[in-house]
């Protein structure tokens, strides 16, 4: 089934580690969109922060950057085959491209939009046809691959695969979707370890597995085509789902999770809620507690700060208590666009313009204390999350990356 290298291609002979200031994989450390950063700028130039660097002819895509060990790694179409790039963190000069998989035809989103998980010397991707990959983070020798479609049973969504893989200790997590909604591979190997047992098939969409403890259980949550649904960790069996903030066309952005307390929202028309998991006896159930229409986050994505959550609605920025699902404030300013925390400051990309807008993220009020106009626009949208990482901010627009300095001298 997994068509796999010799052993010795995966047996790295370096080690590579993390710290606090990298970003290794979507949406950050803890795949919730905050950077762990301090000493950051708490208030931009007239102009924005300062530009140090800027590459072009990364290939095209709508995928974030991850940032870990020195690199920044990413995807993108290169002659016709979806692929893997290394750079540089100092000068964004490329280390290497290795492609994995040929190009899906119609290319609707200009490339492959997911970002690659580094985890310990290696790199874990997927394409958009559902080519599942392990690379060497230093030579980008590929170790292994899978198929979610051929080894799965999967089913290719409307507009490609986009998810990010999770890795959770030895085992990584992914979402073919259909039979095999969700599946748990050894990360060295490729080997299956369980694949979920949902009630129904259930296709994949466009969001990432999240690892989550509520009511004393480790478990994955995800968003797939019916809504957000939850495994156990050790054995995928079915725990819980949410349906209401699922819509026909697209599910994309991550759900948040503290304790028992899961807010999920999509767009199209239908917006996002809260809902309250707790263990009764040998099961779980999710109860609704709010539901609020104007919470339509697209793909932009949301982050939860002391409590409450911040991300864009249909065309403006929100801050939403999480416990009761009071709207604190909404401006539109900042419009429709992906948010990304670090050092008590929201990040938000408007997605047509691509300007970033530095805002406190201050629940009782909207206080912006900086723009940044991004040069060279392409005319596609700005869909890639900005990282913050080792001090610098990180914007990818297809084929080209900019890197600011945003730390506080």
């Amino acid at each position: 089934m997994l068509r796999l290298a010799s052993s010795s291609a995966f047996a790295l002979t370096f080690a590579l580690t993390l710290s606090a200031a990298d970003w290794p994989q979507f949406r950050g450390p803890d795949r919730t969109g905050i950077s762990k950063e301090t000493g950051l700028l708490k208030a931009w130039p007239k102009d924005g922060p300062a530009k140090l660097w800027q590459v072009k002819g990364l290939g095209l895509g709508f995928g974030t950057p991850a940032v870990a060990s020195g690199m920044i790694f990413g995807m993108g179409t290169r002659d016709e085959k979806d692929g893997v790039w290394a750079l540089k963190e100092a000068d964004g000069s490329e280390l290497w491209f290795t492609p994995i998989d040929e190009a899906r035809k119609p290319n609707q989103n200009n490339g492959p939009s997911g970002t690659p998980t580094f985890d310990n010397g290696k790199l874990y991707t997927i394409s958009s046809k559902g080519k599942l990959a392990c690379l060497d983070a230093k030579t980008g020798t590929v170790a292994w691959q899978a198929d979610f479609v051929k080894d799965f049973g999967g089913g290719i969504p409307g507009w490609g695969y986009c998810e990010s893989p999770l890795i959770d200790g030895d085992k990584l997590v992914c979402t073919p979707g259909k039979k095999n909604a969700i599946v748990a591979l050894n990360k060295n190997t490729g080997e299956v370890i369980w694949k979920s047992a949902l009630p129904k098939d259930e296709g994949a969409q466009y969001s990432s597995v999240l690892a989550a403890e509520i009511g004393g259980q480790r478990q994955y949550v995800q968003f797939l085509k019916g809504g957000v649904v939850s495994v156990g960790a050790s054995d995928g069996a079915f725990l819980w789902r949410y349906d209401h903030p699922a819509n026909g066309t697209a599910n994309c952005s991550m759900p948040l999770v503290a304790g028992g307390m899961v807010f999920a929202a999509s767009a199209y028309g239908t917006g996002g809620g809260m809902a309250l998991v707790e263990k009764k006896g040998d099961t779980f159930e999710a109860k609704e507690e709010y539901f609020d229409k104007a919470m339509q986050n697209h793909h932009g994505g949301m982050v939860l700060i002391d409590g409450y959550v911040y991300g864009t609605g249909s065309n403006a920025l929100r801050c939403v208590e999480l416990k009761t699902g009071k709207v604190m404030w909404e401006e539109r300013k900042p419009g429709k666009g992906s948010v990304t925390f670090a050092d008590g400051m929201l990040y938000c990309r408007n997605e047509g313009s691509g300007k970033v807008f530095l805002v406190e993220a201050n629940p009782k009020e909207y206080v912006e204390k900086g723009v940044l106009t991004q040069p060279d626009r392409s005319k596609n949208s700005a869909w890639a999350y900005p990282v913050v990482a080792s001090g610098k901010l990180y914007l990818r627009d297809q084929d080209v990356l900019l890197c600011y300095d945003v730390a506080a001298k």
